[in-house]
């Protein structure tokens, strides 16, 4: 069940060399991000005695407190402002990690211990608007890692390859309404690219955020998206996660959506390991996407509500939503996230 790897990383780690090079960077990004005002996680929690614990601590995969920190360093208006270079991250770094996952979960602290997997019963979910006449469209995803495999920062050009040959055969065993297609990046037509972009079901390079922790490294190899025939079940490939499996339809029927991605999920895992942790549950790359890595979206017309923008994400942040406007629409539409949280 767990990533065994991460039991004694962190006292094989304590003598490990960390290049000069990337001490002088790590001690120019640190003063750096405690001269700005910036909002981040990452600036409360990293303090001068977290930090000069943790600088000349490498992974077994060779993973530094640069590669954790790097991205919140180069965008100071990150939230968060960390991202896990590989699994073991999670552990020879716990001193940072941890106080963030507590802080971002809303109080699961360094000895809770996340639930095993419980998908629950989907069907009691039901449909949230029968009527038609609020959610455009009902969205739920979860990311999962292959167990065995750092993550993009520490991913070689080897490693995008193998991880998209294993979970393309998986793809291939999948059945009913999963049966579908895989799209490559790597030879894929700029007229096929460009109506999945814009269809809302490719990702695309780009993202800042992601460029400054090279999670885009060696684009667009081993990177693509799995379909099914009716575009309502997909997975994308080596993007910010290994995998980033979605189940989308247009209403509101929360319990038939939330159903398939079981079924797929389900599916996947007789073919894949993923990495999970005993104590904080399934690992990705963000530590936002932690535990089940489970988020639900509606993208729903609340004209009204929506005026008020400000008004209406505050409201939303009393019951763990975020708010997003879509800015594309003629109509006035917000997508609703629901959070993933840690719970014991």
């Amino acid at each position: 069940m767990c990533d065994k790897r991460l039991c004694s990383c962190r006292q094989k780690s304590a003598a490990s060399n960390v290049d000069p090079e990337i001490l002088r960077k790590l001690e120019e990004g640190y003063k750096l991000l405690k001269n700005s005002d910036s909002p981040s996680l990452l600036k409360k929690y990293l303090t001068r005695d977290v930090f000069d614990k943790l600088k000349k601590r490498k992974t077994s995969y060779g993973s530094t407190l640069l590669h954790v920190i790097q991205s919140g360093v180069e965008n100071l208006d990150s939230g968060i402002g960390i991202y896990a270079p590989d699994p073991e991250a999670y552990t020879v770094f716990a001193e940072l990690f941890d106080p963030i996952i507590e802080d971002y979960h809303g109080g699961f602290g360094p000895d809770d211990i996340h639930p095993l997997p419980d998908w629950g019963k989907p069907a009691d979910m039901g449909n949230l608007d029968p009527s038609g006449n609020y959610v455009i469209s009902t969205r739920v995803r979860t990311g999962r890692s292959l167990a065995g495999y750092p993550f993009n920062p520490s991913m070689s050009e080897t490693h995008y390859y193998e991880i998209e040959n294993k979970v393309t055969d998986a793809f291939g065993k999948l059945e009913d309404d999963l049966k579908g297609q895989y799209y490559p990046l790597v030879g894929m037509e700029k007229d096929v690219q460009k109506k999945l972009i814009d269809d809302h079901f490719l990702f695309k390079e780009g993202d800042r955020f992601l460029q400054s922790a090279e999670a885009c490294k060696y684009w667009p190899t081993g990177r693509g998206i799995y379909l099914n025939q009716s575009k309502t079940f997909l997975v994308w490939c080596n993007e910010e996660d290994h995998l980033r499996i979605i189940s989308m339809q247009e209403g509101g029927d929360l319990g038939e959506v939330y159903a398939r991605l079981v079924r797929a999920v389900t599916a996947l895992e007789r073919n894949l390991k993923f990495s999970r942790n005993e104590r904080i549950g399934y690992l990705n790359f963000c530590p936002t996407n932690l535990g089940s890595a489970v988020r639900a979206s509606v993208h729903v017309k609340l004209p009204k509500l929506s005026a008020n923008l400000g008004r209406f994400e505050e409201i939303a942040g009393m019951y763990n939503l975020q708010v997003h406007r879509n800015r594309n629409t003629p109509e006035l539409c917000v997508r609703l996230n629901m959070l993933p949280v840690l719970r014991t």
